[in-house]
């Protein structure tokens, strides 16, 4: 099997790694190769502590899907996340020289490189710039510029940054564990892709990505990423309160959430009782279900109403008139019993659980399509689309040097000199038109090339040169 076929998404969360290995079937959908999954030990919110343990980690989630897949793996693509994530909102412009030639992708680059120069706190540096709305001379508001004319081309940015240190180290793992960078992106960037319909990006959406260290948010309107935050709770922290309300382990607290837990306390009865068993020589433990539901929904409850804060804070009056699609649960967290009609009773909004399965092959397993696995079925979904972009790259490159060496032949078999010159000053004449057809033909053949493929670039330098 070629490697240009495949791709594979790692997804270094606080309580699991997961490896991917996934290829597209001949309708177009995903189907997974191989899975690995392994303790994420060195992880805290997000953010590598202890490298060691996390190449650790890594080696193991790489190993198990090697292992199912009969493939080994190479490179990966890697999400970022973490309570080190933060947005801005950022407008910038440049001037362009000649206003009758039209706007080019060069353009849109020189745009976008300016926005990189952008000051960033001390030890802070881009993650993702992700351009909204384009205007041309202060009119004509446009997603896509390339084509028009005009001085000033003025656009509004998504600028997700993070702290240095923490994405380093993140490279820092991927080295040591013997892998090469494919791609980098934004976890709740990836797991949108999985779970999102490009409709409910337009209407208007609220993603709500519940993982074990944090809870990542991504609002979406008109297509275009409008706001992202990391709240650092998700449900690491609910078993934490479950274990120190209970006075039981970590281990019992967590089976109690995943077997018994609801966010709802109404759902369970005073005389409903779970008996865990105690350390040797002591009586087992009885734990009231009522009340272990009453914990869990203090600590749901507030991670629910930090992001409705930050869903009202992102500037929208009269949310339920603005987010259409309302919001879409997914992660490890959404599958906490009755968490979706909390987060509706709370926000009023329309709320669903988001399942991978859309994109996924019929025949893939059960388990895959369960929400903890979105982020990694989107990291493979970015890779496959990575290298779709890196093979028609190849294919225009390699088609333009062949027409330009048959076009040099026939100067060359040319005798009279005379009849070249009309052609030459007429298609000098077509250029701008044929920029634009070429932009055309680029957008309708291929995808586009990714704003942050200079920071992958740059990154993956920082890797090879870690010593």
């Amino acid at each position: 099997m070629s490697k240009d076929s495949i791709a594979v998404g790692l997804d270094i969360g606080t309580t699991k790694i997961v490896a991917m290995i996934g290829r597209k079937n001949e309708f177009g959908k995903l189907e997974i190769l191989g899975l690995g999954k392994a303790k994420s030990l060195g992880v805290s919110r997000g953010v590598v502590n202890n490298i060691t343990q996390t190449i650790n980690s890594i080696q193991q989630a790489i190993g198990a899907a090697e292992e199912a897949s009969g493939l080994q793996i190479e490179d990966v693509v890697v999400g970022i996340a973490g309570q080190h994530i933060r947005s801005i909102q950022y407008t910038d412009y440049i001037i362009r020289p000649d206003f009758e030639e039209v706007i080019s992708e060069q353009d849109i680059d020189n745009l976008v490189g300016q926005v990189q120069k952008l000051a960033m706190l001390p030890g802070e540096e881009i993650i993702h710039i992700l351009p909204q709305e384009y205007l041309v001379d202060g009119t004509s508001e446009s997603k896509e510029p390339i084509g028009m004319a005009g001085s000033r081309l003025e656009a509004n940015f998504h600028v997700v940054v993070g702290q240095a240190s923490s994405i380093r180290n993140v490279g820092k793992c991927i080295k040591g564990a013997n892998l090469d960078l494919a791609d980098l992106t934004l976890e709740p960037l990836a797991s949108a892709d999985a779970v999102l319909s490009y409709d409910e990006k337009d209407a208007g959406v609220a993603l709500v990505d519940i993982g074990g260290g944090t809870t990542d948010l991504a609002i979406f309107k008109g297509g275009i990423i409008r706001h992202t935050a990391v709240i650092p709770y998700g449900g690491n922290a609910i078993t934490d309160d479950i274990k120190e309300g209970c006075s039981i382990i970590e281990k019992q607290a967590e089976a109690l959430k995943i077997k018994f837990g609801s966010a709802w306390p109404e759902d369970n009865k005073e005389n409903e009782i779970v008996s865990i068993p105690s350390f040797r020589g002591q009586e087992p433990k009885e734990i009231s279900l009522k009340n272990l539901s009453l914990i869990i929904n203090a600590r749901v409850l507030e991670i629910i109403e930090i992001v409705f804060d930050e869903i009202k804070s992102y500037g929208y009056d009269e949310q339920r008139k603005k987010l259409i699609a309302g919001i879409v649960l997914t992660g490890g967290g959404a599958q906490l019993k009755h968490i979706k009609q909390l987060v509706e009773y709370v926000t009023g909004l329309d709320t669903r659980i988001g399942y991978p399965n859309e994109h996924l092959a019929g025949n893939s397993q059960k388990d895959i399509s369960s929400p903890m696995y979105a982020t990694a079925v989107g990291l493979v979904m970015k890779g496959l689309e990575h290298k779709s972009y890196s093979a028609v790259s190849a294919h225009r490159i390699d088609r333009s040097e062949k027409e330009a060496a048959a076009e040099a032949q026939k100067v060359v078999i040319k005798s009279e000199p005379v009849v070249e010159v009309a052609p030459v000053i007429e298609t000098k004449a077509q250029e701008p038109t044929q920029q634009v057809e070429e932009k055309k033909n680029e957008k309708d053949n291929g995808p586009k090339r990714n704003f942050l493929d200079k920071f992958i670039e740059k990154f993956k330098e920082f890797i090879d040169n870690v010593e």
